[in-house]
């Protein structure tokens, strides 16, 4: 059995979700690693879309930041900030991977401040960036993140990046695209989806070593839980020995 740790294990089960020749606009670190790795075993045709403007490059080695020039490497363009929302805003962008301090059920993400009052915070976070425009326009939207009751949270203190809002209809009644929003939710315990008419997160995975009631300790709110859980696949001694050598040599990533 393959030795591997939590990070290593999210972005193997990240990285099988993205099909072959479908867009994902990612960031730098666990999401490009997912990225990259899809890229290097069951996407080769996958496109890569970074926030700063690379567009389809063959990524030579792990990037620092969305504007290093290795995220235009053999690329098909090197656009804009500009161009790269727009082409989300046509619908041309299938996935997306986001994160924030805190979610809660519905997907919503928190990633500019803890406490209610916006002008002295208990916690300033450094915002939206581009995540409010990709969750707003992707297809479907991922999140990786550690689990526990501090992150995953009944209500976000602001909402950053809208999820699903209040579940329901309520993303398609503010105007966002229908069908568009969260899709999964990969954690170091568990995989979870969204419940179709709820639009709440439900279990469909348990990762490894951990069981549902683990997964539900954990969360700051109740999670569904879907008719059939499987087990997560771990990761393939092939999978780790790209991540780790072509991917991630230095462990920018893998090494957290």
């Amino acid at each position: 059995m393959a030795d591997y740790n939590a990070m290593e294990l999210m972005i193997c089960v990240a990285a099988r979700e993205l099909e072959d020749g479908v867009s994902v606009g990612v960031g730098t670190g666990a999401p490009c690693a997912a990225a990259m790795l899809a890229q290097k075993t069951n996407s080769p045709n996958l496109l890569i879309m970074f926030e700063a403007g690379g567009v389809a490059p063959l990524l030579p080695e792990m990037p620092i930041s969305v504007g290093d020039s290795r995220t235009t490497w053999k690329a098909v363009m090197a656009s804009g900030m500009c161009d790269i929302m727009e082409t989300a805003c046509r619908g041309m962008l299938d996935y997306t991977f986001l994160g924030g301090a805190e979610i809660d059920m519905y997907g919503n993400l928190n990633s500019t401040r803890i406490g209610d009052d916006h002008q002295k915070p208990k916690v300033r976070f450094p915002g939206s960036g581009g995540a409010n425009d990709f969750a707003s326009f992707a297809w479907r939207m991922m999140v990786m993140t550690p689990q526990d009751n501090k992150r995953f949270v009944e209500r976000c203190s602001y909402i950053t990046t809208p999820g699903w809002l209040e579940g329901g209809n309520s993303r398609q009644q503010s105007g966002l695209p229908l069908e568009a929003g969260p899709y999964r939710i990969i954690t170091n315990m568990a995989v979870m989806d969204f419940e179709p008419e709820s639009k709440r997160m439900r279990i469909i995975s348990i990762n490894p070593g951990y069981s549902e009631s683990d997964v539900q300790e954990n969360c700051g709110f109740e999670l569904l839980v879907a008719d059939k859980v499987s087990g997560t696949k771990a990761p393939t001694e092939e999978e780790l020995r790209i991540l780790r050598e072509e991917v991630d040599p230095y462990r920018y990533v893998i090494g957290r």
